[in-house]
């Protein structure tokens, strides 16, 4: 009997290296600094306000577009923030994570044959929801030690097919950011073009040393082309809980809802009259940047007498750590090493690259409590 066979439509992609670091670390009993999870508990006050709007009954299907007073809420927060307005209406979304908003956003402009350009290193949902919608990425790599954008190369990529850039400030895994002159930039480029933008900003209030996010809506050029996404995981420690939200122009949130009512429809509805009600206080967001910089500056402190060398992250709450005057071994040997034999799980930068470019730099996350930072310090300073 013939059995049918499967053609790949992603024939190249595997296993995530973030589930193959978490699950060797799980086996070797290391410290999981790879994956980007906070290993402390969310809000005391968000986790009974879920509990509270379960046991009043919010617990069938929410509206496809998302709650609305969650989407009103947003809307508050991003007008507080940056004098931004969007119409809980018909110009924000609540989604299933970050990650189904972006891909949504991808689905919703890239057609086949049209070309996506990818800042690499990139996260890694991005060029496969591009080439599962015919699309072609278009790679600008961007090198240690600072990752900035060279816009004359961007400039030099655009082509007639060009459809989508996507642009992810703050920058995981670099930690890199986005500035006004930036954005400026940006906007001479695609100004007077059909070219569209997709603004991976889930880090928007994990951003240090009194730096400025400088979201893409906050330009008009950018922002009438914008699919601006952002994630309440990141924001408020509750990654499994899978809530994001895009917001964007009339135009462009009507092709979005098209795609994400097949994606996902709804998200879980008692969390986001939960997330609604939470975000009424505005210091659960406010606070979020001195956080995780006293986060970051904890792990620096720890690893500042061993072998690394670093530039302090900008943003996100990543930092790498380059090991180059160490050990001449490729990163992903190294980071599977270290997990092994110092105990310590890292994500090998070069995952991140579509030609594996190993600049001999690990990607730590400082997400997690102090002893776990300090722990991880003490047994990278080891090496």
């Amino acid at each position: 009997m013939k059995q049918p066979e499967i053609k790949s439509k992603l024939p190249h992609v595997g296993t995530t290296i973030f589930t193959v670091m978490s699950a060797l670390a799980a086996e070797y009993k290391a410290l999981n600094l790879s994956q980007g999870f906070p290993n402390f508990p969310a809000s005391p006050e968000l986790i009974a306000l879920v509990n509270e709007y379960m046991k009043k009954g919010f617990n069938q299907y929410a509206p496809m577009t998302g709650v609305k007073e969650l989407r009103e809420e947003i809307a508050k927060k991003t007008f507080e923030l940056y004098k931004i307005n969007y119409h809980p209406d018909t110009e924000i979304t609540v989604t299933s994570g970050g990650t189904e908003a972006l891909f949504a956003a991808i689905s919703a402009v890239v057609r086949p044959g049209d070309e996506a350009i990818v800042f690499e290193p990139a996260y890694d949902s991005y060029v496969p929801a591009i080439e599962l919608n015919g699309g072609i990425p278009v790679y600008i790599t961007l090198t240690p030690p600072e990752y900035k954008i060279n816009w004359q190369e961007v400039k030099n990529k655009i082509s007639e097919k060009t459809k989508l850039i996507i642009i992810n400030t703050p920058h995981n895994p670099t930690g890199s950011v986005l500035n006004v002159s930036d954005l400026q930039q940006l906007a001479d480029i695609v100004n007077d073009t059909d070219i569209f933008l997709l603004g991976d900003e889930v880090y928007e209030h994990i951003i240090f040393d009194g730096i400025p996010h400088c979201s893409l809506m906050t330009h008009p050029v950018l922002q009438e082309r914008s699919f601006v996404c952002g994630s309440f995981g990141k924001t408020f420690h509750v990654t499994g809980w899978k809530v994001g939200y895009c917001q964007a122009p009339k135009n462009l949130t009507a092709e979005f809802r098209k795609v994400h009512q097949f994606l996902t429809f709804a998200t879980f509805t008692p969390v986001q009259y939960a997330l609604a009600e939470f975000l009424k206080k505005p210091e659960h967001y406010i606070n979020l940047p001195a956080f995780y910089e006293a986060k970051r500056n904890k792990f620096l402190d720890a690893v500042k007498n061993s072998r690394f060398s670093f530039i302090p992250s900008n943003g996100s709450y990543f930092q790498n750590l380059s090991y180059s005057t160490i050990t001449d071994e490729n990163d992903y040997d190294l980071a599977i090493r270290l997990t092994k034999e110092i105990g310590v799980a890292s994500i090998p930068v070069s995952v991140f690259y579509h030609q594996k470019n190993d600049y001999k730099i690990l990607r730590f996350c400082f997400a997690k409590d102090d002893e776990t930072l300090e722990k991880a310090g003490r047994q990278l300073s080891k090496l």
